[in-house]
């Protein structure tokens, strides 16, 4: 729903707005447009081009000026006001939820209002500038000797390990202080969404408010992060604000790097250019597997690290699996695009996998990696960088593509003390304490364990943070060992599924007796896992600080070995 706040006469800002609230915008007597959220931030976010098409239909202007979340630099609030200098008015303004927006107002004008005047205005609107009149008293840097907010433990992120953890936490020490930092109004349940894109699961049952996971007793900071200060135990928040902790976790996942592939942002959605890595493509997926009837499909992988290694080909098997069942599979032509050289990581899985890759026909193409994309002319441009071959560049046709996007740890985390050499939180893989400062732990996709990254190994990575941060509450030793443990359920066809489970080496970890389950082979009873099990163990058991099959193995090193 759109809703507009007024800042002054000339400036109106909003949370995200969606391209049908563009002729109400219009209609409301604005003139111009301002998107300040970087496209691809959010799993269902539209992206700038489709906003901006429809301003241009109605004789909006629009400009392009997006801000990493929580990292506002006076640099972009001089542009941001010149803009709105240059700009037809009254403007309105957008990002996540505003608050970027009116950060860089209320730095704009730093030099020209009174600082009580900026914080009334900002207020007046909705929005709390204490933060950003500090930075501005302070000579531009937020002052984090004091903060506005302190907790016993601050999570940061509140996807599937923020909750998991929160909850895990809660379970052990009812008493304790916690605070999750997230901006997010959804929370998504990820791993359905490749269920979506085959027509299996309808994509509002992967969708949840985040209020309503949030654990009972455990505060809500909806902002997000803009920086670390663990010298001072502190947390910059979007808006300048500042949360102080006694100990930190740090989950908010990895960043879908959408923009690293050329014009691939402009055709996502259409020109038969889909992703089942976003809550709003997965759903088109399905529409163009149903439609194809003859033609060449291309799925793409890109270098690892990525979350859920098999995603790109579960997307592969399941639409091949539907034009097997409807009798077209000889006129497709179905392409493997992997930037790696292996089908999968653990070559126990192999096997089972390449049944499906002959009964597909699918032509696997190793160190192809994905880097631009011309949508109306359905071209991809890919790298290709084989053992003992010079680089080169082809262009391949398709009629349908599904993406896989490049993938890096988010930029806050990158630029942060916390992060190793390229970019991921620096952590020991067995207790998953940071390798620098003692008072902080992470676990999920952001963190540099060699696991998959994957909703399973968060499942088994929560306990162990939870109890190793509990016994550093209590003055003990790490007790929590994580052994690598991830998952990915590979959906070979409609009703099957090869289960790999395994930890760090490739070391197999099954869950079940081979009786039971054989995650070598596709099984049936593996399929109703991930159909009927999976999800409510994730909604009512995961979230909830149940353990259930994930207690954490026991530490057998000395804490000078950690």
């Amino acid at each position: 729903m759109l809703e507009i706040k007024k800042l002054t006469d000339a400036i109106s800002v909003a949370p995200q707005i969606e391209p049908e609230d563009v002729q109400k915008i219009k209609d409301a007597g604005f003139r111009a447009i301002v998107c300040n959220r970087p496209d691809g931030e959010g799993a269902d976010q539209p992206t700038f081009e489709e906003v901006e098409a429809k301003a241009r239909e109605v004789g909006l202007e629009c400009l392009y000026q997006p801000v990493t979340s929580g990292m506002v630099h006076d640099e972009q609030a001089e542009e941001f006001g010149k803009a709105l200098t240059t700009l037809p008015g009254p403007v309105l303004a957008y990002c996540r939820t505003g608050t970027r927006c009116t950060t860089l107002w209320s730095l704009s004008h730093a030099k020209d209002m009174e600082t009580s005047e900026i914080l009334a205005t900002a207020k007046a609107a909705g929005y709390d500038m204490g933060g950003v009149v500090r930075r501005i008293v302070n000579g531009g840097k937020t002052p984090t000797d004091s903060g506005d907010a302190r907790f016993d433990v601050v999570i940061v992120g509140g996807g599937a390990g923020g909750i998991a953890v929160a909850s895990s936490l809660k379970s052990r020490m009812r008493d304790i202080e916690i605070a999750v930092i997230d901006p997010a109004d959804i929370h998504y349940y990820q791993p359905g969404w490749t269920m979506v894109g085959a027509g299996i699961f309808d994509p509002a049952t992967t969708a949840r408010t985040m209020g309503s996971l949030i654990p009972k007793g455990v505060h809500w900071i909806k902002s997000a992060v803009a920086a670390f200060e663990p010298g001072n135990n502190a947390v910059i928040l979007d808006g300048c604000r500042v949360v102080k902790y006694d100990r930190l976790i740090v989950c908010p996942g990895l960043k879908l790097d959408w923009h690293a592939v050329d014009g691939l942002v402009d055709t996502l959605g259409k020109n038969g250019v889909t992703s089942n890595y976003r809550y709003d493509l997965a759903p088109y997926t399905w529409e163009l597997v149903q439609n194809l009837k003859q033609g060449r499909a291309l799925f793409t992988q890109p270098p690892m690290p990525i979350k859920c290694a098999g995603a790109p080909q579960k997307a592969m098997y399941l639409s091949g699996d539907h034009w097997f069942r409807e009798e077209v599979l000889g006129n497709i032509d179905i392409q493997f695009m992997n930037a790696g050289g292996v089908l999968f990581g653990v070559k126990d899985y192999v096997p089972a996998l390449m049944e499906y890759v002959k009964k597909y026909d699918a032509t696997l193409n190793f160190f192809h990696n994905l880097v631009a994309v011309d949508g109306a002319a359905k071209t991809a441009t890919f790298e290709v960088k084989e053992p003992d071959h010079e680089p080169r560049r082809i262009d391949v046709e398709f009629d349908m593509m599904h993406v896989c996007p490049p993938q890096t740890a988010p930029d806050f985390i990158r630029v942060s003390p916390l992060a190793d050499a390229v970019g991921w939180v620096d952590v020991d893989q067995i207790t998953l304490r940071h390798k620098t400062f003692d008072n902080i732990w992470a676990l999920g996709d952001v963190m540099n364990a060699p696991n998959a990254k994957t909703a399973a190994a968060a499942r088994m990575q929560a306990p162990v943070v939870a109890a190793n941060v509990t016994a550093d509450i209590l003055g003990g030793n790490p007790r929590g060992a994580y052994n690598g443990y991830g998952s990915c359920p590979l959906t070979v066809e409609r009703g099957k599924i090869v289960l790999a489970e395994f930890g760090y080496g490739g070391t197999l970890l099954p869950s079940f007796p081979k009786w039971v389950i054989d995650g070598t082979r596709p099984t049936r009873m593996a399929w109703w896992l991930k159909e009927q099990l999976l999800p409510p163990v994730y909604w009512g058991a995961m979230l909830k600080g149940r353990e259930w099959m994930a207690k954490p193995e026991k530490v057998t090193t000395k804490v000078s070995d950690v």
